[in-house]
Parts: C-alpha cells; structure tokens; sequence
C-alpha cells in the first residue's frame, strides 16, 4: 500500500526517529526543516511498506555520515541530494526507483525523504538498522553477509567520491576518512540493491514507528488519548516495551569531536526516586553504554535515549548540556541485532568496552530482584 507524507509528518517522524536515534544519526531539526522546505516545493512524498518493493526496483539507502556536532553547523547543501543520487546511476548504471533510510535515526530518517522529494521518487518505510548506529558496516544487509557495492560520498563542495570496498568495514574506513577531509560531514550512498535484496534486509515499518513515537511525545496515544507532559515518558515506555533506567541531572560532560565521530560521557547524579544514585553514559556519535552506581544497565545493540525530564523531548548527544534534568530509557533491539553476527558486528566489544552484552530487560528483572 503506498501513502503519502506530507509536510505535516515530519515533525512527529523526526521527534520520533531522535529517540531510535539513540543520540545520533545527525540533528532531527536540521534534517526536517530540509525535507519540509522540499516537500513545499515539490510535494507530498509516497512511501511504500516494504512489501510494496518489487523486484525490478533499485532501492538506494542514501543518508549523512560524520560527526553530528559538525552536521549541526555546517548545513548539508540540497545539491548534494541530487548529486548523490546522479553519482549511483552513473557508478552502477541503474537509475534509483525509491530511496530509503540507512538508519532511522536522527536526522538521517529524514534525508532520505527530503532526496525522495527533490527526486520524484518514494521512500521504503524501513530502514537498515532499526536505530542509529556510528559505523557504516553496522547495518542488516552486512548481516546479511552483502557488501557495501557501490559506495558514493559528496560534499557541499561538489566533491564526489565513488568507490567500490571489498567489504563493510573497509567501507567504514575509506568512508570516515574521506569524511574527515570533506570537513567531518558527507552526503553517503552505500548498500544500494535490488528490490528482492532490500526487501530481505529492511527492518520493515520504521519510518511508521517513528511517527508514531513522535505522536506520544507530542502529547497523544496511540488511543488519541491527551497525555500530560509528565505522562508522556511513561506512555512511550509502555508502547515500545522500553524500560526507565534513570531519572537525574547532568553534573558532568565530556566531548568532543575525534576521528570523525563524536566521542564522550556524561555523568549523571540521580533526582526524585533515583537520588543517591549516579549514572555514566559513554557514547560514540549514539549512547552505547550505561551503568548505574558501576554496574551494567544497558549497553549495545540495545537503544539508549535520552529524554527531557520536563517534557519527554529526546536529546541528541550534542544536544545534552550540563545541568539537564534527563531520564533515560533504554528499548530492546531489534532480534536481527541479537545474533551472534550482529553482536559481533554493533556489541560492547566491537567498541573495546570490557562488558558482556546481556539483554536489557534481562539486567532490568535483575536490578528489580536486587532492589527488593
């Protein structure tokens, strides 16, 4: 079934796509202020469900890489859409027939709606990953045991690097380093397939799961049922299986940018049912790890988020500030990522942290059992 985003989807897409964002994923604002001024322009965009994908489609993942603290200051150009999507059909000879998010997170949902709209093509609702995740190998399709194919890189420049990696992690490596000379921030194409691929790899429905976490954040259940500002936290923990980990105030940051990520911690010292208790929150561009009082309360694959005490509203790990009173939620991941593949590809030890990956709802009845 197709339907039709509108400029008045956005906002909820995006505030949704922030949370699965983990972090990162680039800044939701900036990514729904382009695709809203290109939907004005050239209107509503069509979204297919992945089903909707056919054989004969070429399905082009198209998204931001680099530094989220650089793609807040240095604006990605439209051109750069056009010029991406140009740079495919020359470097594989097929013309893209529909776009789709890389990752849902951040202001990466919204970049492939804002080149479906400039392009006059669809977006597949779903993704690669079911969140954000820092590294361009860490997606399904590499789970999949599928190569990054062709891989497009441009810059606001007009620069436009066309490769073709032997595998996902060499992608990563040329890819961050290219990035890192274009300025920390690039316009990517990679893992670029056939409709039968794309329908075998998508984490169907997340771009819809997006708009649907943004809808509860703004104030409405999935009943349409008003919420307070102090429900709304709560309510979205009850519609995604998500546990509450931690309510507190941000009384130390570290970060900064590195390699073409940003990396740091933020230490957190509990408030309301959580004083007396401190939080640490590592993050590599999306929070991966989270201990509270020293002990394991989540880590990756499983989604960290950090929401607005007062109003529910997710922060990117730019966005975090000192002194934020936050609560932090963490969402189980997708099953994709619960293989041993894909704990070896996006778990704790990939990152070089010292900790066994252990379900977070497992460590959440554990925590429960210790309390009592």
């Amino acid at each position: 079934m197709t339907a039709l985003i509108t400029e008045a989807d956005i906002d909820e897409i995006a505030l949704g796509a922030a949370v699965l964002g983990t972090g990162g994923g680039g800044d939701p604002h900036v990514g729904s202020l382009i695709a809203k001024r290109l939907i004005r322009m050239h209107g509503p965009v069509r979204m297919l469900t992945v089903d909707d994908v056919t054989d004969e489609d070429f399905v082009v993942p198209v998204g931001g890489i680099g530094a989220p603290s650089v793609s807040v200051e240095r604006i990605m150009a439209e051109s750069e859409l056009l010029a991406a999507l140009e740079a495919i059909e020359r470097g594989t000879g097929r013309r893209p027939t529909a776009v789709m998010p890389i990752e849902v997170g951040g202001g990466n949902s919204m970049i492939p709606i804002a080149a479906a709209a400039v392009a006059g093509i669809p977006v597949v609702d779903g993704d690669a990953m079911g969140r954000a995740f820092p590294e361009a190998q860490m997606v399904t399709y590499h789970l999949a045991g599928y190569g990054p194919g062709t891989t497009v890189l441009v810059d606001h420049h007009g620069n436009e690097v066309v490769s073709r990696p032997v595998n996902g992690e060499w992608s990563e490596r040329l890819a961050r380093a290219v990035t890192v000379e274009m300025g920390g921030g690039a316009t990517m194409i990679d893992y670029a397939y056939g409709g039968a691929v794309a329908r075998e790899c998508a984490i169907p429905g997340t771009l819809t799961l997006a708009k649907r976490i943004g809808g509860i954040l703004r104030g409405r259940d999935a009943a349409g049922r008003q919420l307070r500002d102090d429900e709304r936290i709560d309510a979205l923990c009850t519609d995604l299986g998500a546990i509450r980990l931690f309510d507190g105030k941000v009384r130390d940051l570290q970060r900064a940018v590195d390699g073409g990520f940003t990396r740091g911690a933020a230490e957190l010292d509990g408030v309301g049912a959580d004083r007396g208790s401190a939080f640490r929150l590592d993050f590599q561009n999306e929070m991966l790890l989270a201990r509270r009082d020293g002990a394991l309360a989540a880590v990756t694959p499983d989604l960290i988020a950090v929401l607005d005490l007062a109003t529910g509203m997710p922060m990117t790990t730019d966005a975090v500030r000192y002194g934020a009173r936050v609560a932090i939620i963490a969402i189980p991941c997708h099953e994709k990522w619960r293989t041993p593949r894909g704990l070896e590809t996006a778990g704790p030890a990939h990152f070089g942290y010292d900790v066994e990956w252990t379900p977070v709802e497992q460590l959440a009845a554990a925590g429960t059992e210790i309390a009592r």
